[in-house]
């Protein structure tokens, strides 16, 4: 509105100023204004002391003249006026439509919005639905196509192992017939009896049958054999059923160990399961560390030997050839206070001891047990890092962690090493395999 005010104003001025310009010209005349008479308010001394209110003058009065340009003003005044009234009375106009429109969409709303929210709470409750039976109707069918794929390899598996049965009956009664035949203490009834067969045809397409049997039970026997060694080779140890993988030499892989209970002790055992990838130079299996010691206990394979350190690397001892790239070895490490008599154990034969080693030492409780790696002096600054050094990391598998605190006897040893046994059923009292907690890091994974 006072926008429309400030052009409407410019507009009269502009006229204004082409009015006063077109004026003169047309009107040569000068224009003489005239001025009415005087009206003077004089009291005269003679009217102050009369008491009556002195007559007014009779004469009318005369109203002044106006001119042209006060008539032009005062038409633009009007004009603005008229139009001030008409953008008020739209304003109005527009104020009471917008309230009346918006009484309607009140009323609509009200009107109308139960029902359309009821509308779309159904719609999606409809499309919900929809939903969830199309999915179970794909899980069905993937179901029913797992199912029927199972029972075709179980039925393949069943039809291989029969024909493998029969093949090695075959074999066995060709193995059986042959031996009879090509012994010294055959009879004349037998050889005469091969020679005809090898005469005739018959015997000639025999012969022909045999080397093909032959051939393909020497196929079955080598892919049995096979078989057997890559499912020897993924099967754990001394009836253990969960082991672990250390896939890769990394800077995170570890598994922490949680012990059974707060040890204080001047003896240890500690046994496990360990079958690594590759045999390099020092690689951790097993850390015990307190605030006070980074290296209290430390089990840690260098080439194919392995060294048991108590109280820091000063005090070791070492059994040499314990360690073989791809195959599963038993090591258990003792270790007495009393006269430091500390000793390794392979596969259940003690295979190094020596006297001296930690002699008089006790070992701190409330410590932390990593498989793979160690903390090293990190550890004494009371921080745990999250990475470690990834040329000591252990690559490999590793099974049937146990750890005492104390001393076991040969017997004890020699029980949980055997391979096909069920060793991984003996469990320590500080940490027992399959019951104490474990947390792999570092891509380390449980396997079973």
């Amino acid at each position: 509105m006072a926008s429309m005010s400030m052009w409407t104003f410019l507009q009269a001025m502009c006229l204004v100023v082409s009015l006063s310009i077109a004026v003169p010209e047309n009107y040569e005349d000068e224009i003489q204004v005239g001025f009415g008479p005087s009206y003077f308010n004089e009291i005269t001394v003679e009217d102050q002391t009369e008491e009556e209110t002195p007559t007014p003058s009779l004469e009318p009065c005369k109203s002044p003249a106006f001119t042209k340009w006060d008539k032009l003003f005062t038409m633009l005044e009007n004009s603005q006026m008229k139009e001030n009234m008409l953008l008020q009375y739209t304003d109005d106009i527009i104020k009471v439509e917008l309230q009346s429109l918006r009484g309607e969409m009140l009323q609509f709303v009200a009107q109308y919005g139960g029902s359309c929210a009821s509308a779309v709470e159904s719609l999606v409750r409809r499309a919900g639905t929809q939903t969830e039976t199309r999915l179970q109707n794909a899980l069905d069918r993937v179901r029913e196509v797992s199912a029927d794929q199972y029972t075709r390899h179980d039925t393949a598996l069943q039809q291989l192992l029969a024909g493998s049965v029969n093949q090695a009956a075959r074999l066995e009664r060709l193995e059986n017939g042959c031996v009879k035949w090509g012994g010294e203490g055959k009879s004349i009834q037998t050889r005469h009896l091969m020679q005809e067969v090898t005469e005739t045809e018959n015997g000639g397409r025999l012969e022909k049958t045999l080397a093909t049997i032959s051939s393909e039970l020497q196929t079955i026997r080598e892919q049995l054999t096979l078989y057997t060694r890559s499912t020897f080779a993924n099967m754990l140890p001394s009836g253990c059923d969960t082991g672990l993988l250390f896939p890769t030499r990394s800077s995170t892989a570890h598994v922490e160990v949680s012990a059974k209970k707060t040890f204080k002790t001047d003896a240890i055992t500690i046994c496990l399961w360990v079958k690594p990838t590759q045999v390099l130079n020092k690689t951790i299996l097993f850390t015990y560390s307190t605030i006070g010691n980074a290296y209290e206990l430390q089990l840690v394979s260098n080439g194919q030997s392995v060294f048991f350190t108590v109280n820091g690397e000063a005090h070791l001892v070492e059994a040499s050839g314990a360690v073989q790239e791809g195959k599963w070895v038993h090591i258990c490490a003792v270790w007495s206070s009393q006269q430091g008599l500390a000793s390794l154990w392979v596969n259940g034969k003690q295979a190094a001891s020596s006297p001296g080693v930690a002699e008089g030492h006790e070992l701190r409780s409330k410590g932390s047990i990593l498989l793979g790696q160690e903390y090293g002096r990190h550890f004494r600054h009371f921080s745990k890092p999250d990475t470690f050094d990834a040329e000591q990391a252990f690559t490999g598998k590793m099974t049937g962690v146990n750890m005492w605190d104390h001393v076991l006897d040969s017997k004890e040893i020699s029980q949980q090493a055997r391979l096909d046994g069920s060793g991984c059923g003996i469990r320590g009292n500080v940490v027992a395999w399959g019951v104490s907690d474990i947390e792999p890091k570092g891509g380390v994974k449980l396997i079973y």
